[in-house]
């Protein structure tokens, strides 16, 4: 009758043992997943930046076409001097 508490106890350790196993396991994947999808923002974080650059580029370029214009506009006489 001893046997049986100890063999009981034991197998209930041993459940106990599988199922943190099978947590952690589950716990080393989430931290990958994590991980990968900090990845991926730190990347997206890259594009919008590049994005922004552009886009400064861009609208430099505009106002500068923009001058140019209102000179030509000015030498035509299209508009009030």
């Amino acid at each position: 009758m001893i046997d049986q508490p100890d063999s009981l106890v034991l197998t209930l350790l041993r459940d106990m043992r599988g199922s943190l196993q099978r947590v952690e396991s589950k716990l080393d994947e989430l931290v990958r997943r994590v991980s990968s999808v900090e990845t991926n923002l730190a990347h997206v974080h890259v594009e919008l930046a590049g994005l922004h650059v552009d886009m400064a580029a861009h609208s430099a370029r505009m106002d500068r076409i923009d001058g140019r214009l209102d000179r030509i506009e000015k030498r035509l006489g299209l508009v009030d001097a």
